[in-house]
């Protein structure tokens, strides 16, 4: 309780004795703006406007010889317009550069958010202010290597809004499509889903460069757990950290979203039309997916799809999953499709991911799991009509103990393995090569709002890694 209202409650009582007092109870008794606003937390507040205070650090740390000098990827069609390649193993193992052969990588993230309040007609009027640093180093065999992650000390978030079950949004501002109802309900997750950095075709943890910054969008609350939004974004035609000129024919995004958020069912659909400012959209893409729960059930099913007339570039990619929990036991299976087209030459393929999870006692559980993909890529001809074909499979089979020591305190070991063909963590050119690997971590949360740990992985191919997070937030 804070103590202004203690204070009031106070007066107040006094002054119902005396009815000459009690007619200069108005004031005194009402209620701090932030309290009438619904708003809690990190708070200062005038007579009319209330101001949230949150923010938060993250730091990350690693080292050891994992970072080869070629990425291996799953297909040829790279990575054009920030969209995703299928997906391989996020770790590729050893290499050794003229100065030698470790690698390390230290970076700190942080971000301070104001959002100032105040009542309107039309519902609560906001101003957000967010401002965020990225400081990022990386070494790659005891050399300096660039890194896109590093962001000086810029104005992340700055717009207003107003509205309650309507909101109107206008400034720079993150967007508002929405990739997820997509993750894999199996412990390891499929290849190409990590190979998107975790997403069915978009990344669900950041955005592309042609979504956000400079924004104006409506999102309103239509009943029944329906919500839908639309917004003209990118208007300012920067890549996402606000330092680079995109194409001016890509500048304007129109964005569309329906979502439903029921008592056992999550769906949303999600459609972006990209360089609308210049009245022609040869860019488009479009994500849907949906999560149910059901008693012992659950269900996750997700695609998303881009086309880009200028380069000529078709991409899909669909994922379904499905768990069922029996007594101390959960089954899950999730299968995916990914295909892309450029220039006449197809490239597509499969995965496939299983696990079983068992609670063995209270505190202990264990996951034994594998994933596969397939993928069949065909190569432009050189210097005649011919096309080949290459086939490149992938094999993860793991086993995880999950061991809870305290309400704070959790420590996971895995071990597993690699094998396949050309989409292996490899030190050398045989690709036939199979990669085993060990891994512990050790997770500390004392409080909701800070998270810490430590893991070390090291590998069958010689490569190892440690690496060391820490995170605070406030509000």
């Amino acid at each position: 309780m804070k103590l202004k209202s203690l204070i009031l409650g106070s007066v107040a009582a006094a002054g119902l004795s005396t009815a000459g007092f009690a007619a200069d109870l108005g004031v005194l008794t009402s209620l701090d703006v932030c309290d009438s606003l619904g708003l809690s937390g990190l708070t200062i507040s005038s007579d009319t406007n209330c101001l949230q205070i949150s923010g938060g650090v993250a730091y990350e740390f690693r080292f050891g010889d994992y970072r080869a000098a070629d990425d291996i990827v799953l297909t040829p069609i790279g990575n054009d317009y920030n969209l995703p390649t299928f997906g391989s193993p996020d770790f590729i193992g050893p290499d050794s550069g003229p100065l030698g052969s470790n690698d390390w990588q230290t970076k700190v993230t942080a971000w301070l958010k104001f959002v100032g309040t105040a009542s309107s007609d039309f519902g609560p009027a906001k101003a957000v202010l967010t401002l965020k640093q990225v400081e990022a180093v990386r070494y790659r065999n005891e050399a300096r290597d660039t890194w896109g992650d590093n962001e000086p000390l810029h104005i992340d978030e700055a717009y207003v809004s107003i509205g309650d079950t309507t909101t109107i949004m206008a400034g720079r501002k993150s967007s508002i499509a929405f990739f997820g109802d997509s993750q894999p309900l199996n412990f390891l997750g499929t290849f190409g889903y990590s190979g998107v950095d975790n997403g069915v075709m978009f990344d669900n943890d950041d955005e592309l460069d042609v979504l956000g910054g400079h924004v104006i969008q409506v999102t309103s609350d239509v009943g029944n757990g329906v919500k839908v939004g639309v917004g003209l974004e990118n208007l300012d035609g920067l890549d996402d950290s606000g330092f680079q000129d995109t194409d001016p024919s890509r500048t304007g995004s129109l964005v569309g979203v329906v979502s439903y958020a029921g008592e056992n069912i999550t769906a949303h659909l999600t459609g972006f039309g990209i360089g609308v400012l210049d009245g022609e959209i040869d860019e488009w893409g479009a994500h849907a997916g949906v999560t149910g729960k059901f008693d012992a059930f659950r269900v996750t099913a997700a695609a998303g799809y881009y086309n880009n007339d200028i380069i000529d570039l078709d991409k899909f990619h669909g994922l379904v999953s499905g768990a069922a929990t029996f007594d101390m036991f959960t089954l899950a299976l999730t299968g995916e499709y990914q295909r892309a087209e450029s220039d006449g030459l197809v490239n597509d393929g499969y995965g496939i991911a299983g696990s079983v999870g068992a609670n063995v006692t209270e505190g202990v559980s264990i996951n034994l799991g594998a994933r596969y993909f397939s993928a069949d890529f065909e190569l432009p001809p050189i210097d005649g009509p011919f096309v080949g074909i290459t086939e490149n499979e992938a094999l993860q089979v793991a086993a995880q103990l999950i061991f809870a020591v305290t309400e704070t305190l959790k420590l996971t070991g895995e071990i597993g393995g690699y094998f396949g063909e050309d989409t292996l963590p490899l030190v050398t050119a045989d690709a036939d090569d199979n990669v085993y690997y060990g891994a512990a971590r050790l997770d500390w949360s004392p409080s909701t709002d800070f998270t810490s740990g430590v893991q070390a992985e090291v590998y069958s191919n010689e490569a190892y890694r440690l690496t060391v997070r820490a995170q605070k937030t406030f509000e």
